[in-house]
């Protein structure tokens, strides 16, 4: 069952940001996500963190420095979904400005698996003869991996933003927010952020030391198209802090400043980049480049961003286009698979659900997982098959229930349960044995029924409260529009009761409707992945939002929920 509540927030605060030239609405908008001044919006590049607070950044810094100056080699060990392919762009990208001889390796999600394992780095080692390896968005959980690359003689840089484990790899060095004793105040940069930030650091090192000034440094700023891209298909938290990034990201792309590869991907994916936002980004773009990664081998999606070229970033934007068709078609059918046994099996009295066919695909998993969790708002672990008998399984939470933590929890409980895990508070990644199946859906069943109430399974349909007339407007719209919005930090969402004066349903799939509030204005309304008729008279949640058609721009309502 789902219900429509108001967001709480402080009336004094929200009369604070109104005193400080923010719009009425706005300003109740901020105070319900936490804004307690207007110069939190401060979206310029200056309102960054500074690079100094991450733990590491300086050694970091020094560290590829002298490595430059050495002449060392250095190979990039990338992750295989967008935030990984977008943060070895910007490390090869950013750190061939400096001057560094720069290679990289993706794993292939079947053959190796995640991270910096020891295989990953003999490869490297046959295929690049690096004499430092450089992670990006993975590296913390790579214990082993790091072994045995300083056993082999080669440097270790790790950058990522998961969190460890109870033992940190032994590398040179190490910048993560998230590892023990760091300090910085965003612990939701994504892989990209923090290399990003790596490079400032490096910047600011080699400008010390006299390579170049202010005036003739490398500018990073052409790199931000990538960081937005990452940060906001990685789905982490947009405080402050990243909310800048994806912002001057954004910036950057409306002013059609961004690479050939994220030029092709908004051109393939239909959508005008004039006009961007991070819908586009995460339900556009980072779909298109996942699919590489779900289906084939993320090296293809990381060679459209590196390539300058726009008739080859064209190429293979068209080729990622195909393998995301591709890769839709499968989670549909993994989908329908997926409803029938829960239907067999039932899923109201269960606090959690854990899944397996033997046909589902490895890479497309995690996508099943979170379809399950929307529809049934349960944690929901997905499984395929994997290697000589253990199975892959994907991880999405609600609210609540710390996904880690949980199979943290499952491992201490049964330490011959799990092969290995990792992840964040909404998503993680494990490795079962597949004769274990019954007994790990037992214990996370177990966990889960002791974390979760029945009532945090009830999904609530958070909203922003009633839209006053004047609001109703394509002008405030546009005045949204101008802020990022994400998770965490979710675009406004409104209510109100509403006459249903028609309905009907496109393609079977979505609900198109036209709506009347109590002063007789009418509006069209859509509620997609919505195929039943509602009431006559209805309490709607509602997004607002401009349906451009036949050269007429109107205003429309995307309707998130109906109550009778």
């Amino acid at each position: 069952m789902t219900t429509i509540a108001s967001r709480p927030y402080s009336e004094a605060i929200a009369q604070r940001l109104k005193s400080e030239g923010i719009h009425p609405v706005l300003a109740r908008i901020f105070a319900a996500r936490g804004i307690q001044s207007s110069a939190e919006l401060n979206m310029e590049l200056g309102a960054l963190l500074p690079p100094s607070g991450l733990k590491g950044i300086q050694e970091a810094a020094v560290f590829l420095a002298d490595c430059i100056a050495a002449g060392k080699r250095m190979t990039v060990i990338a992750d295989y979904d967008c935030d990984g392919a977008t943060a070895c762009a910007v490390a090869i990208r950013g750190l061939r400005m400096f001057g560094a001889q720069m290679t990289y390796i993706v794993p292939n999600r079947f053959e190796y698996g995640y991270g910096l394992t020891p295989e990953i780095v003999e490869l490297a080692i046959q295929t690049h003869a690096p004499d430092v390896l450089i992670t990006v968005d993975n590296g913390i959980a790579s214990v082993d991996g790091a072994k045995t690359a300083r056993d082999k003689g080669l440097s270790v840089l790790i950058t990522d933003h998961h969190l460890p484990g109870d033992t940190l790899p032994d590398a040179n060095v190490i910048v993560n927010p998230n590892q023990p004793d760091c300090g910085f105040d965003s612990k939701s940069l994504a892989g990209v952020g923090v290399m990003f930030y790596v490079l400032l650091a490096l910047r600011a090192e080699l400008r010390q030391r006299g390579k170049f000034d202010q005036r003739s440094q490398p500018r990073l700023d052409t790199l931000l198209d990538l960081v937005a891209l990452g940060t906001v298909a990685d789905v982490v938290s947009l405080d402050s802090n990243n909310r800048v990034l994806v912002s001057q990201g954004l910036k950057r792309i409306r002013q059609g400043q961004f690479c050939p590869g994220v030029a092709a991907l908004f051109r393939v994916a239909g959508r005008d980049f004039p006009q961007a936002t991070p819908f586009d980004m995460g339900f556009a773009l980072g779909p298109r480049l996942n699919a590489a990664g779900r289906l084939a081998d993320m090296s293809l999606g990381i060679e459209c961003l590196l390539t300058d070229s726009m008739e080859r970033a064209w190429e293979i934007a068209q080729m990622l286009n195909s393998m995301n068709a591709e890769r839709k078609q499968i989670e549909q059918d993994m989908q329908e698979v997926a409803l029938i046994q829960l239907e067999l099996y039932g899923s109201d009295a269960q606090h959690a659900i854990v899944a397996f066919d033997e046909n589902w695909h490895q890479g497309v998993i995690g996508i099943l997982a979170s379809r399950l969790k929307d529809k049934f708002y349960r944690p929901v672990i997905a499984f395929a098959p994997g290697d000589a008998g253990l199975l892959k399984g994907s991880g999405r939470s609600i609210p609540g229930f710390h996904m880690r933590d949980a199979l943290d929890l499952v491992s201490k409980r049964y330490p011959d349960l799990i092969s290995k895990f990792g992840g964040h508070a909404m998503a993680a990644g494990l490795t079962i044995a597949q004769d274990d199946l019954p007994r790990f859906a037992k214990a996370f069943e177990t966990v889960a029924q002791e974390w979760l109430q029945k009532e945090d399974l009830q999904k609530v349909v958070a909203t922003d409260g009633a839209l006053s007339a004047d609001a109703f407007s394509l002008d405030f719209v546009y005045l949204m529009d101008q802020y990022v919005w994400g998770q965490s930090f979710p675009p406004p969402t409104f209510s109100g009761e509403f006459r249903v004066i028609q309905q009907r349903v496109l393609k079977e799939r979505h609900l198109k409707l036209v709506l009347e509030r109590e002063d007789g204005t009418r509006y069209d309304g859509i509620w997609f992945g919505h195929n039943t008729y509602v009431p006559d008279v209805a309490h709607v949640a509602f997004r607002l939002d401009i349906n451009e058609y036949n050269g007429t721009t109107r205003l429309q309502l995307l309707v998130e929920h109906i109550e009778e």
